[in-house]
This record gives C-alpha cells, sequence and structure tokens, in this order.
C-alpha cells in the first residue's frame, strides 16, 4: 500500500542530501530496494532519488511495509510542532498509544468519534488511528531495547502492549525479526537499577541559556540545576510511580541524556513527553531564528544566543503556582516560598541525592489545605487564596486542556482562576501550554528591554503593536527579551 502524497512544501530529496536538521521529524525517507525507512539525517550513503518514497510520518512508511533504520533510529526523531487540528489530533493519538488507551478512549478524550478521528488521520496523514498506535509502541519498544536491559515483560507494558505474545506477534509481524535480535550489547559496567535513554532535538540548541533560566526558577527539594556540570535533576510523580531523574546534554551528538530508577520504566514514555515539553526540544530553531534575526531589537541577542528555547514546565499546575508565588516579589523570593510551599505540601520522597527529597505538592493536596495553612508559608491571605482556587480549578478539571482547545478557550479558563491575570494567563500559556505566540505584554522586563533610554517604560498597548511583527514566535521573542536584560547585568558584563 502505497502512503499518501506529501504536503510539504520543499525538496525533500534536497534536504536529505544535506543532511539538514531542519527536517528531522518532518518527513521519513522510506527506500524501496531496501524497504527501510530513515531520518533524512541519516548517516548512511543517500539512496537515488528515484528509490525514495518521502512519508511525513513513521507510521505511513511501516503501513507501506518499511522497517525502521537501525543507524539513524526513526523512534529518535523530534516531534514536529502542531499548526493544524489534525496534528494536534495525531499527537494526541501518539501521546496515549504508550499509556494503552483504546481509540475509542483517544477519540472520546478528544471530543471526536472514533470514525470522526479515523476520517481526519487517513485525509491527513494517510494512516489510521490504530496503525499511528502500532507504529508509537513498537517504536518506544525498539528504542528500550537498544538503550535499556530491561526484560521482554517489561519492555512490552511499558510500550503499551497489553502481553508480552501480542508484542512479539506484531514486531515480528512489522519488522520481520523477533525483538531479541535488537537487543543491544552490554556496555560493561551499568547499574542495573536506572535506565539510560535519549531524548533528539534539533539542533542549535541553547543549553547553558536554558538551565540557567531553569536554575534561576528551580523549587527547592523538587528541583535543582548545576550549571557547572551541565545537568538538570527533579523528583517525579507519575501513575502512582514516584521516584527521581536527572538530565544532561550529550557530548556525542544532538541529544540530552537521560537517567531515571528502572522502577519508572512503566511511565518512562510519559515521562519523556514532559520532558521533551520541559526543555522545548520539539521547537524549530531554524525558523524562529530566522524570522526573529531579522528584527533590528532582537536580532543581536539571537546571534548571540542560537537555538534558544522557551523553558516549559513539568505540570501546568506546578507552574501556575509558581507564577502565583511569583506576583510582586523577586524571583529569588518566589523560590524561598515554592521551598517552603513544597516542605509543607510536597510528599516526601526518597532519591540518591540529599537536596532532592519532596514531590511538587499537588493540586489535590493543596484544595484539600485550608487557607490559614497555605498562608502560614508567608503568603498574604489573597494569594493564599488564589493559590487554594487554583488547586480547586485543577481537581474539578476545569485546566486540562484536549489537543481541540484554542489559545483563547484555554486563556479564558486560565483567566477564570481568582488571582491569575493576563500577565499570569500569558506567562502559563507561553511555559506550559507550550502556545509559541503567547505573549506576556505587561511584563516589567519586557517593557524595559523595549524602553528607550532615558524615555518611560512603554504601555502595554504598545509593547503589543511592536511584538505584531514576531508573531507567531512571541513566546521566544519574550525570552529574547529577558535573556537581554539578563545579560546586561553586570555580573553577566
Amino acid at each position: 500500500m502505497v502512503p499518501s502524497p506529501m504536503k510539504l512544501n520543499f525538496d525533500c530529496y534536497q534536504a536529505l542530501l544535506a543532511r539538514d536538521a531542519r527536517f528531522d521529524g518532518r518527513f521519513f525517507v522510506a527506500v524501496k530496494t531496501t524497504r527501510i525507512y530513515c531520518r533524512p539525517v541519516c548517516p548512511a550513503r543517500p539512496p537515488l532519488k528515484k528509490s525514495c518514497l518521502f512519508v511525513e510520518t513513521a507510521a505511513a512508511a511501516e503501513r507501506a511495509g518499511f522497517r525502521p533504520c537501525l543507524r539513524c533510529r526513526p523512534e529518535l526523531a523530534p516531534g514536529v510542532p502542531a499548526v493544524s487540528i489534525e496534528q494536534a489530533l495525531f499527537a494526541a493519538i501518539r501521546a496515549r498509544a504508550i499509556q494503552g488507551h483504546s481509540v475509542d478512549e483517544v477519540a472520546k478524550q478528544t471530543g471526536y468519534s472514533a470514525r470522526q478521528l479515523r476520517r481526519l488521520m487517513v485525509q491527513g496523514f494517510g494512516v489510521t488511528p490504530v496503525e499511528i498506535m502500532q507504529t508509537e509502541r513498537l517504536l518506544f519498544a525498539k528504542k528500550l531495547l537498544q538503550e535499556t536491559d530491561l526484560g521482554a515483560l517489561e519492555v512490552a507494558l511499558s510500550a503499551g502492549f497489553g502481553s508480552v505474545r501480542r508484542f512479539n506477534t506484531l514486531f515480528r509481524t512489522r519488522y520481520g525479526q523477533t525483538p531479541t535480535t535488537l537487543r543491544r550489547p552490554r556496555r560493561g559496567p551499568e547499574r542495573a537499577d536506572v535506565l539510560h535513554l535519549r531524548l533528539s532535538y534539533r539542533p542549535p540548541l541553547a543549553w547553558p541559556e536554558l538551565l540557567d533560566y531553569l536554575a534561576r526558577r528551580a523549587v527547592p527539594l523538587v528541583e535543582a540545576v548545576s550549571l557547572e556540570q551541565g545537568n538538570y535533576a527533579r523528583t517525579v510523580a507519575y501513575g502512582g510511580q514516584t521516584g527521581w531523574l536527572t538530565v544532561s546534554h550529550s557530548s556525542a551528538g544532538p541529544w540530552l541524556d537521560v537517567i531515571l530508577p528502572a522502577a519508572l520504566a512503566e511511565v518512562s514514555w510519559s515521562i519523556l513527553t514532559q520532558l521533551r515539553a520541559l526543555f522545548d526540544l520539539d521547537a524549530s530553531p531554524a525558523s524562529v531564528d530566522a524570522q526573529l534575526g531579522e528584527d533590528p531589537l532582537l536580532g543581536p541577542g539571537v546571534r548571540r544566543h542560537p537555538g534558544l528555547r522557551v523553558p516549559g514546565a513539568w505540570t501546568v499546575f506546578e507552574l501556575a503556582v509558581r507564577a502565583v508565588l511569583g506576583q510582586q516579589v523577586s524571583v529569588k523570593g518566589a523560590s524561598t516560598l515554592a521551598a517552603r510551599l513544597a516542605a509543607r505540601f510536597g510528599r516526601p520522597v526518597t532519591t540518591p541525592f540529599p537536596h532532592l527529597s519532596r514531590l511538587a505538592p499537588s493540586a489535590k493536596d493543596m484544595a484539600a489545605a485550608s487557607l490559614d495553612e497555605i498562608a502560614a508559608i508567608g503568603l498574604p491571605r489573597a494569594r493564599a487564596l488564589a493559590l487554594h482556587e487554583l488547586a480547586a480549578a485543577v481537581e474539578r478539571g476545569e485546566l486540562s486542556f484536549g489537543p481541540a482547545a484554542s489559545v483563547e478557550e484555554a486563556m479564558t479558563a486560565l483567566r477564570r482562576v481568582r488571582g491569575i491575570g493576563e500577565w499570569t494567563a500569558q506567562y502559563v500559556a507561553m511555559r506550559a501550554l507550550r502556545f509559541p505566540d503567547a505573549f506576556p505584554a505587561a511584563d516589567l522586563g519586557v517593557r524595559k528591554a523595549l524602553a528607550a533610554p532615558g524615555k518611560p517604560l512603554p504601555s502595554e498597548k504598545l509593547v503589543l503593536e511592536r511584538a505584531a511583527v514576531w508573531r507567531p514566535w512571541r513566546a521566544y521573542a519574550a525570552i529574547h527579551l529577558w535573556q537581554t536584560m539578563h545579560d546586561a547585568l553586570p555580573e553577566n558584563l
């Protein structure tokens, strides 16, 4: 079966010959002579153009009978930011596949019928939701086989399969070999109680700047950033399981190295997905930098910090709490309050790091607390009330946004929460909801960065007018403006 034709407006073969990382994950090349499909950055010798079939998704390549390349490993390709409802639904199906959801469950969660979901996927990508799910599960299982020492049962369950038999059958049918043939050779005295996994990205990546931003806003007891060692660590809770993780930049290639306990294997895909959002790894820096780099104000900073990302968040609730705590106080003061909140409401967790001992406070625990208990960490009662109502809104499901939710709907829901105004809503939208065009126009740092020497700070209206040329990347423009202000501090000169 031949996949649907490409809907991309560039020469895929030229991108393949150039091994252009900007297109990694945006398409795959299926080689008719070998029946193998690759990423456009594959180090193997490029095939002849007449032997190439270009497809938008790994699922389309596998539907046509192609097997994933063992050199470039298509499962490592970064994702593509959703710019249409079809792409958002495609991403939602991928996300829920590893969690073991059925097509009917996914359809219900996204607000569509199973029939509508199937029609949209076939029309948009030439594959059915079932085929998307099967491909994602197989590729993640392949990743675990090649990067860990997990047993067959652990691999199958971690990849969303209900049984080892089902996993083995689909693997042999789709790839023509058994899972054990892909088992990686042991790499020496590696600890058996931890997993070492990779997260790829499209270069460039301003890793030191990203870490520095997170370091200044890290929540003590929950997060820790070492600028000297270049790594990020935190406690995690997912699906009833708790643990920790560390992330560092690889010296071997364009990926991040992730370490987490083997006990978290069954939720590892979900953890990796959240890390991709936290570090904005699915961004297309070439597109962002090309547009913002032409701006006379932003251009110098873009050239000084290529690949600057919008730092994300572990959860919407966690960032929203941090944003509320940061209202009318310094960044350092907000971190102090966040540490007190974690010590009071965060549940204890065991980690190998003495400075990481608490989980981030959950919405459930915060909603169950009294206003006096929340205010006791040193908050005005009004702000304690804002945190309590924020937690209650999350518990009611009012801040859970599906793939079909518009920016306006999400922003409106955020603004309904007491204590969340326009600045907080825009800040949460750009970092936690991953809206690339969110823009906190009222932010003091943004206004200072835009102020002419010796002139008063521009109004919010003037800031929005100036920012219009940065659309649809205003969130990245805000990060560059903040970075410019940070670069100008005396200790950074």
